[in-house]
């Protein structure tokens, strides 16, 4: 798995895939290079059949400290279309890790900030450090986190988005659990090894059946109850047909770890 990016190291370990933003001279702050590097690097882990679950983190002491100065400065003098044009590409890097179609999970140090807590609020796993900094800064600038808002209201409740899109405030991991952003908070000495201890749980679980659980969640919610039972009666009589599903219950019934644990990590 080789490529030619330079902000972004995207690997293969086992059936898990890494992607590590690599600017920590500017705290993984984005960039038009880093933004289409992201998103191709999501793009192709979509595509890849043999993951089961993708994790992004960021090189160095911040996960992402959100929009690249240097960038910004550039940016002041767009015209409205330009600034539409670029605030789309934005949009599309988060479109791409959601659509990712395995489980994905992003590991937060240091801080996760305006853009960076847009890209937190794309995975459907979130640990952070309970020290970490977030926040939605923008209109501390005299701007609106408005790309980053339909993703971050996947999470956050209106009432919470409502106050801190307002405030600009930072606040910390432990609050961010609180109100959704993230998954967990925990001890930064202890970051690594739940990444770790939730990563083997999405591996024991069947692959076809861990990317059709997290499909599920969009399909029922927001559907009225009669249209989503229905929905869920015939999908879960096509999952139990499938090799895999076979596979899990004879294993479970034999005492014996199934095949896809079998084959390792």
């Amino acid at each position: 798995m080789k490529h030619d990016f330079e902000t972004v190291d995207f690997r293969r370990e086992g059936k898990k895939l890494e992607v590590q933003l690599r600017r920590p001279e500017v705290r993984n702050a984005f960039d038009a290079r880093m933004i289409a590097e992201l998103t191709s690097a999501f793009e192709e882990a979509a595509k890849d059949q043999e993951s089961s679950c993708v994790v992004v983190r960021g090189e160095g002491p911040v996960f992402c400290s959100g929009a690249d100065v240097a960038w910004m400065r550039a940016a002041a003098d767009y015209s409205e279309a330009e600034n539409q044009a670029d605030a789309r590409r934005l949009s599309g890097l988060f479109q791409a890790f959601v659509a990712i179609p395995c489980p994905t999970i992003a590991v937060i140090q240091g801080a996760a900030v305006g853009g960076g807590s847009g890209l937190v609020a794309c995975a459907d796993i979130a640990i952070a450090e309970t020290g970490a900094k977030f926040g939605f800064t923008e209109v501390r600038l005299g701007i609106i986190p408005a790309a980053i808002s339909p993703f971050v209201l996947r999470k956050v409740p209106p009432a919470h988005a409502r106050r801190y899109f307002s405030t600009g405030e930072v606040f910390d991991g432990r609050r961010a659990a609180e109100i959704g952003l993230v998954s967990e908070a925990v001890a930064a000495d202890a970051l690594d090894r739940r990444v770790e201890e939730v990563v083997a749980e999405i591996l024991a679980a069947g692959p076809v059946a861990a990317r059709e659980a997290k499909r599920l969640v969009d399909r029922v919610v927001g559907q009225p109850m009669a249209e989503a039972t229905e929905m869920t009666a015939r999908l879960i009589a096509q999952v139990r047909a499938t090799d895999e599903a076979r596979e899990g219950l004879s294993a479970f019934l034999e005492k014996r770890s199934p095949a896809w644990r079998e084959e390792g990590p």
